[in-house]
């Protein structure tokens, strides 16, 4: 109650990260609104370069927050703008720490507390020290796997009654195609023409494409080996370093580089690829993975942070510390098409199991919790 008159309560979303995973998980969790009547009103801060990503959300009230990420200014106006919302969910660890009314936060992983993976600099600093502030901030965290939860219990000394898992989903538009539709459409679009491996990710340290590009440049010394790799991500920044790497290997001319596809065409570019590669050291979760399953495209990924737990039985795993475990992994799928049609089954059923629907109704389960606490 406010005053005498009965008031809905409102929840914001902090949507200014529309690009990525991150992109992905806000998109996911504000359509969902669209589906479902609550007991609350939702408020959507963003950026004004994000408004189109929210123009067919009718049911949003979205508020515009012109800062810099991770800036002052930020810090400073984000309480302001959500000064009158019961309720805010930070959807990365950069949540106002001035904001005087209860905060939700959604830790993906814990890779800045890493050293192995991340540089040394004032982004570094400034990511451990929010990390460490988000945890004690919050009056609860969701993060996206067991394998996380673990590791903020661990790390940030979190009791697990503070963390709730709620695992990511799969989009309804990535499905199973026809792969000669998906093989023109690649063709005619992106200029892609089959076989190819296919990696999709950013080129950040803790992705370990190095050993794929090793790996993938030991299988081409094969006479027999056809497969070019595909590489779909925007890292301006690790581009350099990737295009010298394919010239050191000999690999340039079977290489591809895709900085960025539209969801209708990535549906295709897994469809068409004959294994997706998921090498990394550290995955918070791994949504490529379901993504290619849910295309009935066969995954080989690393056996390491919280990528079994993802892909279950239904990938072929290696060690990512080894470029030979990685290059025998995927000469086994791709010489045996009995194991090829068994990944592609399992993946197909283990997709399935996550949907952006039960994820995006646990949150609103649990932003309603808060509310009434």
């Amino acid at each position: 109650m406010r005053g005498n008159e009965l008031v809905r309560q409102r929840v914001a979303i902090d949507a200014r990260h529309l690009y990525a995973g991150l992109g992905t998980y806000a998109c996911q969790l504000l359509r969902g609104i669209e589906r479902q009547e609550l007991p609350f009103d939702v408020v959507a801060i963003t950026r004004k370069e994000f408004l189109s990503h929210l123009a067919d959300m009718v049911k949003l009230e979205v508020r515009l927050l012109e800062a810099p990420l991770y800036s002052l200014r930020a810090q400073a106006l984000l309480p302001l703008i959500a000064r009158d919302c019961d309720l805010l969910h930070a959807i990365h660890y950069d949540l106002p720490i001035l904001h005087s009314r209860k905060v939700i936060v959604t830790i993906h992983d814990l890779i800045h507390l890493t050293r192995s993976y991340v540089p040394h600099g004032p982004a570094w600093f400034y990511a451990r020290a929010m990390l460490f502030l988000a945890a004690r901030k919050a009056v609860h965290i969701i993060t996206v796997s067991e394998y996380s939860k673990a590791q903020l219990v661990e790390a940030l000394g979190i009791p697990p009654s503070r963390i709730t898992v709620i695992y990511n989903g799969v989009g309804p538009q990535f499905r199973r195609l026809d792969r000669t539709e998906a093989w023109k459409t690649v063709c005619e679009r992106v200029s892609l023409r089959p076989p190819y491996l296919l990696y999709v990710g950013s080129l950040k340290k803790h992705k370990n494409v190095d050993s794929l590009m090793e790996a993938f440049a030991l299988l081409r010394q094969r006479k027999e080996f056809e497969h070019q790799l595909v590489i779909v991500g925007n890292d301006p920044s690790g581009k350099r370093d990737l295009l010298e790497r394919w010239r050191r290997l000999g690999v340039s001319k079977h290489v591809a580089w895709i900085p960025q596809v539209s969801t209708e065409i990535l549906c295709h570019v897994y469809a068409g690829a004959d294994l997706l590669i998921l090498p990394s050291f550290v995955e918070g979760f791994g949504l490529p993975v379901l993504e290619a399953m849910a295309c009935g495209t066969p995954v080989v990924c690393s056996r390491a942070s919280s990528l079994p737990e993802v892909a279950g039985d239904a990938a072929e795993f290696f060690d990512p510390r080894s470029v030979e475990d990685l290059a025998r992994a995927i000469e086994r799928v791709l010489s045996s098409p009995g194991l090829q049609e068994t990944l592609r089954c399992k993946g197909l059923e283990r997709a399935r199991r996550f949907s952006w629907e039960e994820c995006a109704r646990r949150h609103y389960q649990l932003y309603w919790d808060w509310l009434q606490a």
